[in-house]
């Protein structure tokens, strides 16, 4: 409880007012969501988006990111140029209120700009004040203007360079991100930069993006630019998978000041992949837009299929048997859009379900009418999909865990003493041979141990009622007790960490593949959340007298046997069934000095594609990812 003393000393002296753009220096995660690498490429991104939203407005057609040495960022476009003139409230030029001022910018009254990514208009000033230094060029009347910025201020009035040699508009933003702000790193993702770059010229039909990286001699540089947009967009994330129809279904239409643009094709795969974007901003957790797309999917398929006389009995298709091997884009451009969270992961909009609903219907049931012989591939994908689901709500009764201790038949669990599940751990052991030294050697209070039997179930290739039919991802869904697929609830894990551990071979490899398969396809938040990890087993055990040393490479053998000499005797381990119990244990599984490698997912998008390649019934892809790839193997001898 507070004393006396120091109520009387709380008054307005202790009220402090950030002044400026101090606030977003003080609290920059409330602006950007973290000082992480993710939070430093949403640098790049609030740049980048104020180049889309020219282009939106048709006023740009060619953007350039790059990455250049020292880890800065340089983002031009061909728009018309920021504004230059002075600014009537702030008595400033018009860039550097832009720049300094949060909520200033010129979407808020919906002349400039009909649709815009970022509405807040703090996306420019939040990366000045987030940056070591920031500088602006701006093409416009015939005049180059600069403007240099340090730490979120103004080094000097906006300058007129004098007029430009060629007739071009534009604007360059280039900065260097604050190192005392972003202390974990200042080092961009190339990769990220360039999916993401590549997913806005999908989405943004003509738009040329070009990326470059010049940190190196070597310039890596991908230039994107889709006449198709969204239609190409499916056409790239079904390129290594089988086609039901060959035609992507498309409609684009505006209704009520919303746009909606929506792409989709039906594939042999068993999964639905529907990506919704709301002024090209991705709705991980969809919305009204996703929602009104899916709504018209399952009342057309069962009108159409009701008209056709194609039901052997009176139910309808529910909702997930029309989804099943879909893929699909459903991209809107709304005025105003009012998203649930700060995230921007939920459209809100209540208006848009109907729009969205009545646009694709119309289109949808015209390409099924005009279509008969692709309608009917489509019927028969939805009718599979339909006896699938009727056999695993069968199945899938099994796998409702009542108990931690209750025997499941096959399962070998030993299971752990603890029920605090932000503690526990589950590890998936390759072999019973691994399994048993691992059962021997843990702590069995937080560490729990399940043995898995040869290679696990490829679930890229089945359905989830045959998945369900295998004993193993039996076992698997049963210890770990979140359910499985439509029924998961990640609030349910028993185990806050569950550890892929396998062999360090070709062979313990593929298991890793196939358990990161299964869990990327039926229980995906175990890895969103941060619950996956990889267990880095030792390949080679040193031992010279009484020292005892492991390394997990070559080079750290070779490393360690010049340190200790030419009478150091090696191990090398083919498999963690020749670790006993205590060295399992010290090298693995002690947490003061194992390797643990946690699974992330970045983006979903791309790991379906990858997934579907690696592991689909496609071969030809994956003959091309390997003869490209090969070159970047090891090989253990």
């Amino acid at each position: 409880m507070a004393t006396d003393k120091e109520e009387l000393n709380y008054g307005a002296a202790n009220i402090q007012i950030l002044e400026g753009l101090e606030a977003v220096r003080k609290r920059p995660g409330m602006y950007i969501g973290s000082t992480s690498e993710r939070g430093l490429h949403h640098l790049v991104w609030e740049i980048v988006d104020n180049s889309i939203d020219e282009a939106l407005a048709g006023f740009c057609s060619h953007i350039e990111v790059e990455i250049l040495k020292d880890d800065i960022i340089s983002v031009t476009d061909n728009g018309r140029g920021m504004p230059v003139d002075i600014h009537p409230k702030t008595g400033k030029s018009a860039v550097d209120t832009i720049f300094t001022v949060l909520h200033a910018g010129g979407k808020f009254d919906g002349s400039n700009y009909k649709v815009s990514g970022g509405l807040h208009g703090v996306g420019a000033s939040v990366v000045n004040a987030l940056s070591e230094w920031l500088e602006v060029r701006v093409r416009r009347n015939g005049h180059e203007y600069y403007e240099k910025f340090a730490y979120g201020k103004s080094l000097g009035d906006l300058a007129d360079l004098g007029p430009t040699q060629t007739a071009e508009t534009g604007s360059k933003v280039t900065f260097k991100a604050d190192s005392t702000i972003f202390t974990e790193t200042t080092v961009y993702n190339y990769e990220t930069l360039r999916q993401r770059i590549q997913q806005l010229a999908f989405l943004n039909k003509g738009l040329r993006i070009t990326i470059r990286d010049k940190r190196q001699d070597d310039i890596v540089e991908n230039t994107y630019c889709y006449e198709g947009g969204v239609i190409e967009y499916v056409n790239y994330l079904n390129e290594n998978k089988g086609k039901i129809h060959d035609q992507v279904i498309y409609c684009e239409q505006e209704l009520n000041r919303v746009t909606v643009e929506i792409a989709m094709q039906y594939t042999d795969a068993y999964t639905k992949n529907i990506y919704s974007f709301t002024n090209n901003i991705h709705t991980p957790e969809g919305g009204t837009h996703e929602d009104g797309f899916r709504l018209a999917l399952s009342r057309i398929i069962n009108s159409y299929a009701k008209e056709n006389k194609l039901f052997k009995n009176e139910d309808n298709f529910q909702q997930e048997d029309t989804l099943e091997g879909l893929t699909a884009i459903v991209s809107i451009k709304h005025p105003n859009p009012q998203f649930e969270g700060q995230t921007k992961t939920k459209l809100g909009n209540s208006e848009v379900r109907q729009i969205t609903s009545k646009i694709f219907g119309e289109a949808f049931e015209r390409f099924l009418l005009e279509n008969p012989s692709q309608a009917k591939a489509i019927l028969e994908k939805v009718a599979l999909a339909a006896h699938a689901r009727l056999a695993a709500k069968k199945a899938r009764e099994a796998t409702r865990r009542k108990s931690p201790l209750e025997s499941f038949g096959s399962s070998k669990l030993a299971d752990c003493r603890s029920k605090d599940a932000a503690k526990c751990e589950l590890y998936l052991v390759e072999g019973d041979s691994a399994g048993g030294s691992a059962k021997s050697g843990r702590n069995s209070e937080f560490q729990a141990i399940l043995p898995l039997r040869g290679k696990v179930l490829n679930v890229e290739k089945c359905r989830l009622d045959k998945a369900l039919e295998n004993k193993e991802i039996l076992s698997m869904i049963q210890a770990i007790g979140t359910g499985i697929h439509d029924d998961f609830n990640i609030s349910k894990a028993r185990y806050h960490k569950i550890v892929i551990m396998t062999d360090a071979d070709v062979d313990g490899d593929h298991i890793c593949i196939l358990l990161l398969t299964y869990f990327f396809r039926f229980m995906p938040e175990l890895i969103t959340e941060g619950y996956i990890y990889i267990a880095k087993p030792p390949l080679f055990k040193l031992q010279a007298g009484k020292r005892v040393e492991y390394a997990y490479s070559d080079e750290e053998k070779d490393m360690l046997l010049a340190q200790m000499g030419e009478r150091t005797s090696i191990q090398r381990y083919k498999g963690l069934g020749e670790m006993d119990a205590s060295q399992l244990w010290e090298t693995t599984m002690d947490p003061e000095t194992r390797t643990l490698t946690r699974v992330t997912l970045d983006d979903a998008i791309e790991a379906d594609k990858d997934f579907a390649m690696l592991m689909g019934d496609e071969v030809d892809p994956r003959k091309n990812f390997i003869k490209m790839n090969a070159q970047y193997a090891k090989l253990d001898v």
